[in-house]
Formats: C-alpha cells, sequence, structure tokens
C-alpha cells in the first residue's frame, strides 16, 4: 500500500510541476503586478490586453455568445475591443466571479476589470481608476399591484427589499434600515430578486435599470417604477498607480464619446436614452480624468426592448453542449488531482500520527483541525489572493492545492481510524514473528486497512467532484459556472441545471460503481 501511493505522489508532483511550469508562461508570475500589467500595453512583449469580467452577469453586460458559447458578447466586451485596438493589441477575455474582480485586477491576473463595475469612493483609493463611460439609475422594481403606493423607500417601511451584495444599491437599503427599517435581503445574482418578487418572497428591487428593463423582458409580471432613487456610474479599474494605461484608456472613451461610437454601441444593445447623451456631453466638455457630476434630472427608463442578437430563452442546448463538456473535463481533471493529492498527504499524515512522536503527533493534528474548523472557500482564497505577494500560483494550481489541502485533512481520518481498527492480536503475532514495523504496516495493517477506507474515500471522491464548483471564485471556469453561465443566457435554471446534475451524475455514478465492485472483491471474509 506505501509503495502504492508513494508512486501516486511522485506522479502527482510531476503534474503539479508541469501545470506550475504552463501557468508561469501564461501568466508570467515572475514579474511585479505592476509590470505585467504595463506589458499589457507594450507592443515588444504582450500581443494582447488582458481584461476581466463575469459573463454570468449577462447582457448587456458580458454574456456567452448564444452562437458560441466559447466566446462572449456585450457592450462591455465592445468597449475593451474598442480599448485594445487603440493601444493596438488584441483584447483577451479573462472570466472571474464577479466579486472577485477587483482581487484579481491587483494580483495582476488581467490589465483592465470591468463588467458593470461602480464607481466607489474606495476604488480610487486602491486602484487606478477610468473616467464613468456609462450612467445608470438605481429604481425600483414592485409587483404590479402594488405600483400605486410604492414609490420610493420611505414607502417601503417595513417591507423586503431585496438587491445585489457589495453594490451602491445594497449600501442604500442598509441607510435605508436605520431611516425607514426597510428590510435589506441580498442576493448572489440579479435574476433570483426579481422571481422572487413576483412570487412574493420580497416586496421590492432595487437595482439599476438596466439590470431592471432586462429582468422584465425575461419574465415580466412587475412594474419598473419610472423615477430614479439615485444614479450611479460604471468604470473601469486598473493596477494601483497605472497612469499609462489609465489614460490611453480615458482617451479612448473620451474620443468614442465625442464621435458618437458609444452612442452607437448602446444603441445597438438597447441602452441609449436622452439621459445618456446629456451624462456624455458633458464629460466630453469638461475633459477630466474623473466625473462626478450629477444631472438635476434624469430621463424614464426607456421601455422595455429586446437585446441585441434576439432572445437568449432561443438558445439551442446543443449549441452549449461542447462548452459544457470542456468544462466537465476540466472538473474531472481537477477532482482527479486533488484526491491525488489529498490521498497522498492523508496517508502521510495518518501514518505520522500514528507512527509518530509527540512534537509530529502534536503537528499533524493541528493542521487536521485547522483545516476542517475553517471554509475551503477561506482557503481558496488565502492561497489565490492573499499569498499573491509571496508567489503568484496560477489559478489552475491553487484550486488543486486548496482542494488537496483541504480533503486531506478529512482523508488522515479515514485512514487514520482504519488503521487503528485492526485487531492489536495481529499486531503483536506479526511482532513475535519478527516482522519490523513496515513490514507490519506494508503486509498486515495496510492491505486491511484499505479495505475499511475505501467507502469513504469513495465518498470523499464524489462529494470533492461536486466541491470543485467553489474554484469559480478564483477564476477557474469549471461545470457549475459554465452552467451558471448559460442559465443566465436561457433565462431559466431548469434545462442548464437537468443538463449540469446529468454530467455530474455520469462522471460519479461510474466511479461509485467501482468502488462497490472493488468493495466486494477484498471484503473481509
Amino acid at each position: 500500500m506505501i509503495d502504492r501511493h508513494v508512486r501516486l505522489a511522485r506522479t502527482f508532483v510531476l503534474l503539479l510541476a508541469t501545470a506550475v511550469a504552463a501557468g508561469a508562461c501564461s501568466s508570467g508570475s515572475t514579474v511585479t503586478h505592476t509590470d505585467s500589467i504595463r506589458a499589457a500595453v507594450s507592443p515588444a512583449s504582450q500581443p494582447t490586453l488582458r481584461w476581466g469580467g463575469d459573463a454570468e452577469g449577462g447582457a448587456p453586460f458580458v454574456e456567452a455568445n448564444p452562437a458560441n458559447p466559447a466566446e462572449v458578447r456585450g457592450f462591455d466586451v465592445e468597449i475593451a475591443s474598442m480599448i485594445a485596438k487603440r493601444l493596438g493589441r488584441r483584447a483577451e477575455f479573462v472570466q472571474v466571479a464577479w466579486a472577485s474582480i477587483q482581487q484579481s485586477v491587483a494580483r495582476g491576473d488581467f490589465a483592465m476589470g470591468m463588467s458593470g463595475l461602480e464607481d466607489k469612493a474606495a476604488l480610487h483609493s486602491r486602484f487606478a481608476v477610468s473616467i464613468p463611460y456609462y450612467e445608470f439609475r438605481e429604481v425600483l422594481a414592485v409587483r404590479t399591484r402594488d405600483s400605486a403606493k410604492f414609490h420610493t423607500l420611505a414607502d417601503l417601511r417595513g417591507k423586503r427589499v431585496a438587491t445585489l451584495g457589495s453594490t451602491t444599491a445594497w449600501d442604500m437599503l442598509l441607510d435605508a434600515r436605520t431611516t425607514y427599517r426597510v428590510v435589506p435581503v441580498s442576493y448572489d445574482d440579479d435574476v433570483h430578486p426579481y422571481t422572487d418578487l413576483t412570487a412574493g418572497r420580497v416586496d421590492a428591487v432595487l437595482l439599476d435599470n438596466i439590470i431592471a428593463d432586462r429582468a422584465f423582458r425575461r419574465q415580466g409580471g412587475f412594474t419598473v417604477q419610472a423615477a430614479p432613487l439615485a444614479l450611479g456610474h460604471y468604470v473601469i479599474v486598473m493596477a494601483q498607480g497605472d497612469s499609462v494605461l489609465r489614460d490611453s484608456v480615458d482617451a479612448t472613451l473620451r474620443a468614442a464619446m465625442g464621435d458618437g461610437s458609444l452612442e452607437r454601441l448602446y444603441r445597438t444593445w438597447n441602452v441609449w436614452d436622452s439621459a445618456q447623451a446629456a451624462f456624455q456631453a458633458r464629460t466630453v466638455q469638461r475633459a477630466t480624468a474623473q466625473s462626478s457630476a450629477v444631472p438635476a434630472s434624469a430621463a424614464s427608463p426607456s421601455a422595455p426592448t429586446s437585446t441585441a442578437g434576439g432572445t437568449a430563452s432561443q438558445t439551442s442546448m446543443m449549441t452549449y453542449l461542447p462548452a459544457l463538456l470542456r468544462a466537465a473535463v476540466i472538473t474531472l481533471l481537477l477532482s482527479v488531482l486533488a484526491m491525488t493529492l489529498a490521498v497522498a498527504l492523508g496517508v502521510t499524515i495518518a501514518a505520522g500520527r500514528v507512527y509518530g512522536n509527540g512534537v509530529v503527533r502534536m503537528l499533524f493534528t493541528v493542521y487536521v483541525e485547522v483545516i476542517r474548523g475553517t471554509p475551503v472557500l477561506l482557503q481558496l482564497f488565502v492561497l489565490y489572493y492573499g499569498l499573491a505577494d509571496v508567489v503568484r500560483l496560477p489559478a489552475f494550481v491553487a484550486a488543486v492545492l486548496g482542494l488537496g489541502l483541504n480533503y486531506a485533512a478529512y482523508e488522515s481520518e479515514i485512514y487514520r481510524a482504519a488503521l487503528e481498527s485492526i485487531p492489536t492480536i495481529q499486531l503483536e503475532a506479526a511482532r513475535t514473528l519478527g516482522l519490523s514495523e513496515f513490514q507490519i504496516l506494508r503486509l498486515v495493517r495496510g492491505p486491511q486497512a484499505l479495505r475499511l477506507a475505501l467507502a469513504p474515500m469513495t465518498n470523499d471522491f464524489v462529494a470533492l467532484l461536486k466541491d470543485s464548483s467553489l474554484v469559480s471564485v478564483i477564476t477557474v471556469v469549471e461545470l457549475t459556472k459554465q452552467t451558471a453561465i448559460y442559465a443566465t443566457n436561457v433565462g431559466s435554471w431548469v434545462v442548464p441545471g437537468a443538463l449540469c446534475a446529468a454530467v455530474y451524475l455520469a462522471m460519479s455514478l461510474p466511479l461509485s460503481r467501482v468502488a462497490r465492485r472493488l468493495e466486494q472483491q477484498w471484503r473481509l471474509p
């Protein structure tokens, strides 16, 4: 058994070394953050301009192209391409969870972060921030029967109001909780607030007018109040102090506003109105690096119209199947490598706690308790973002290490319990025959412990296969994340969810059958 695990460990080390080398070549991990970002505008060293966004956010910001899910489209996509073209570069999109865009910019994963990022004062102290390129309105959506009585947050005293977390709208609801006793309800996506509104779970939704209009087109059943409660702006974030790229971005945006390019782009995506025209005119006239002007009045939200390219609900399932299968391969490879690491480390930790001296046992015990006592999501963030100043791990390697180190703690407890369950009389008999402790472990204790540990090992691997969905927060697009992007495009989780479940079952059921067959063959007499 020990020899087998040694071979597995060697195989994993070789695979890990290959992944690290590939990741280092692709991410430029040996240079500083500022250097890697400025390389994006250097013709000699970087032919592409990498930018990050979240395709799960959907149209018209960034969405997977229904005709080819491997591509993205949206007005943020076109703006990024416009900036790259001005710099003589080709735009390259990097998928990252919306909540992690800022951390990934700071880490140097890409040069620009955009995807409906809101302009906030805190951004300017940590990043180089572009001039605003779009002005949005915070609007209330209420059930149609309540449209006559709910117009402002003051009207919603004691009512449940939904929005996205970590947004301007969320900050407004936190203030309204004190002022008007509004009950804020936070969501991780912008689809379920509106479905819960029509289902009666919340009384109103406060979000950007673009998102509200899109939800109305998708499902209807509510009213978007015309009067905006606040104004906000979308901006592009770059690494702190990177004025070279920031100035180029600002110049591109002003030029596009001046020659009408942005207007034509926004009209294509049906997000242009008179308020947007006034905002762009002021931005061009002032010609400053930042614009904080707020108009005295804003036009009512435009009537809902269809987005460019037709409705997402018409998207064929077969169009997305190749993208889902590619994501499934990533999920499977990630899970296999992480489980290999978990098994190798788990055996080492278990052996150390059974055979080691007091210090070794104490160190391994602390490791197990700390890892099991903290969330795997936190561990992934620490590995990928927290250690970025020390070592910039490629996203895939960080995912393997995060899941592998986490599951190693659980695996070690399985192996320790299996080793300690072997009857003492067998061990004493082996010692009487003159066998060394290593021989006892290899010939007597190990094989029996493996039989006992097989079933829980299989369960852990299936659990790890599902927990791999967490790695999307560090830019790895695995099966669940690709499914979420698909669901955003079609406006429903029914078909994407069923397809995703089928793929997971196709990966996990054969493993369970193999494990049951091995259990039957290795069953103790």
